[in-house]
């Protein structure tokens, strides 16, 4: 059963869609500090992944390099495969890595990154996994891991293929992941140019030349998905994150990318709810020594609100309980979710603030008969 345990009504409000448009067909923009959605726009829709995909083949490497799986000094062969489907003559992104060729995992990684090479993706995984197919695995059970429910990858390159999907917000969640998991490797996405073969490529991403402040991630473009960016800005301590899809030109790209975060950075501010430590609610303990635990979240619980209020939020705390003794401080208890109107924007995992202990039998007996009687009402 899912418990309301606490109701809070607040006159803060966040001014999505109903107020902002873009001409992107998919959009969502995140503030990572408060894990408020400021922006939503078919955030949860199946759409094709172009060259964002490739974000989950870094996440794989640089997962792999974390675990001492990988070095950066590990060498690749650039199979036939690779070179043929990848290389100059397939008419996509390359890193024109030569056949044959052993290519080091860092040069392959900024033919990645800065220069979208499908060669240096393919070789990768053929490297990691003995093939595509297998390596898509790898990228599927991370995905599952990090929280992307509703994408599914086929390819490292992220060539059309119809069973290859992912959502503007899966993307967010990986860019959020990139960045505070991999920060030794992060950088690389911020590197505005990169050389291979005596052929020197600039990297895709509009906004890096901006001085906005990004340092990241990713374009892609097939004409299935148009024209596509995963983007992050770090300004004055605020990190956002940007994901659009759907575009029809680079330039409008470009613009409707510029645009939203500048509209994000300008249009909200931060209230913070609770402070480090503060309670913020209370659950249901059944069979303890106590009848309820505390409940807060780890650190301050802040939130992102428009300049100018107009709708109401909603705050609720949800667990599923009664919450079953003994609780040991820290146990992750429940959540706190605010909407406006019908749309979640943040959703704060809620942790015990105590430790509870198993009751007398009296006490279970009570608890025991009172669900008892609550189950008949």
């Amino acid at each position: 059963m899912l418990v309301a345990a606490a109701i809070v009504m607040m006159s803060a409000t966040l001014a999505l869609s109903q107020t902002f448009s873009t001409r992107a067909k998919h959009a969502f923009l995140y503030d990572v500090d408060t894990g408020t959605a400021l922006f939503t726009k078919d955030a949860d829709a199946p759409m094709p992944p172009a060259s964002m995909a490739k974000l989950m083949t870094v996440a794989v490497v640089f997962d792999m390099l974390k675990k001492g799986e990988l070095t950066l000094d590990d060498e690749f062969l650039i199979s036939e495969n690779a070179w043929r489907r990848g290389g100059a003559s397939s008419g996509g992104s390359t890193m024109f890595a030569k056949l044959d060729s052993s290519v080091r995992l860092e040069d392959l990684l900024r033919g990645i990154i800065v220069q979208s090479g499908n060669d240096a993706c393919i070789a990768v995984a053929e490297g990691i996994s003995g093939s595509e197919w297998s390596f898509a695995d790898r990228m599927n059970e991370l995905a599952k891991e990090i929280g992307m429910t509703g994408s599914q990858f086929q390819n490292s390159t992220g060539l059309p293929d119809p069973a290859q999907y992912v959502t503007a917000r899966d993307l967010a969640t990986l860019a959020e992941y990139l960045i505070r998991e991999h920060p030794d490797y992060y950088n690389m996405f911020g590197e505005p140019e990169f050389t291979w073969n005596k052929i020197k490529q600039y990297n895709r991403n509009p906004l890096l030349s901006l001085g906005i402040g990004a340092d990241g991630l990713k374009t892609g473009f097939t004409k299935e998905s148009g024209y596509g960016l995963t983007g992050s800005v770090l300004r004055s301590g605020q990190r956002l994150i940007l994901v659009v899809n759907g575009l029809k030109t680079r330039k409008q790209r470009a613009e409707e990318s510029q645009k939203i975060l500048t509209w994000g950075f300008r249009a909200f501010r931060s209230i913070t709810l609770f402070e480090d430590g503060e309670t913020v609610g209370e659950a249901r303990v059944f069979g303890g020594d106590k009848r309820k635990v505390a409940l807060r979240a780890e650190g301050a619980l802040k939130l992102l609100v428009p300049q100018a209020d107009r709708h109401k939020l909603r705050a609720r705390i949800t667990f599923e309980g009664p919450v079953p003794a003994p609780v040991s401080e820290g146990d992750q208890i429940g959540a706190l979710k605010v909407w406006t109107g019908d749309k979640l924007v943040q959703e704060t995992p809620l942790y015990a603030a105590e430790d509870i202990g198993s009751g007398t039998l009296s006490q279970r007996a009570l608890d025991g008969l009172q669900e008892l009687l609550l189950g008949w009402i």
